[in-house]
């Protein structure tokens, strides 16, 4: 991968642009099929990128982590859910389908690019050529965001899901302790970065990706 070169960046940014912003749209969406016009009535349904974009989470941070290490951690501005409504009207469910929106996006958006991806490999055609580029860093940037929002640590969504699923099935613990465990998230996340613990997290999203590719 040309670092060095314009195109290569521009299209990594519009691919993170696409995978972030898309999946807080997704949260958003769903939380209004389930009673919830929070979202939409903010505006933050609409695919206007302008609306949902965090300068530093959505392109600095993802960017400088891509560039440096290969690993893509970014974030939009958080579409607003009030998930009691979406849990009174969906149930436990609803929540759960709110929160696993945005990864459900992510995992679909990779699996048509790869698609893509493959009926423009080798072709010799410049504009092929750019789109397969582009396909790639579209397949790479949604499996690493959808993989690590997957993990149970507060506050990705993974750490949600889990709750409300216990919620579901009767107990409000794993719920509660999330929920009090969630100012040290970040802590937890940069602890597991500098530990031989971060192969939990690679592992699976180089065999997801390989998978994509091949």
């Amino acid at each position: 991968m040309d670092l060095s070169n314009p195109l290569t960046i521009v299209l990594i940014i519009l691919s993170v642009i696409i995978a972030v912003v898309g999946h807080e749209i997704m949260h958003g969406y769903i939380a209004y099929k389930n009673g919830d016009l929070t979202a939409k009535n903010s505006g933050r349904l609409s695919i206007n990128p302008i609306v949902h974009i965090d300068l530093v989470g959505t392109i600095i941070v993802p960017i400088v982590l891509y560039l440096s290490s290969g690993f893509m951690f970014g974030w939009a501005k958080p579409v607003p859910v009030r998930m009691g409504i979406v849990i009174r009207n969906g149930g436990y469910l609803g929540a759960i389908k709110v929160s696993l929106a945005g990864i459900a996006y992510n995992f679909a958006l990779a699996f048509v690019a790869s698609i893509f991806f493959h009926l423009t490999k080798g072709q010799n055609i410049e504009l092929y050529q750019i789109l397969n580029q582009f396909f790639f860093h579209l397949i790479v940037i949604n499996v690493i965001l959808g993989v690590f929002n997957l993990y149970p640590i507060p506050p990705l969504d993974g750490s949600w899901a889990l709750g409300y699923l216990g919620a579901l099935l009767g107990t409000g613990a794993i719920l509660n302790f999330f929920e009090k465990i969630r100012r040290y998230g970040f802590v937890l996340l940069i602890l597991i970065f500098l530990t031989p613990l971060s192969s939990i997290i690679f592992t699976p999203i180089s065999y997801i990706v390989r998978l994509f590719l091949h």
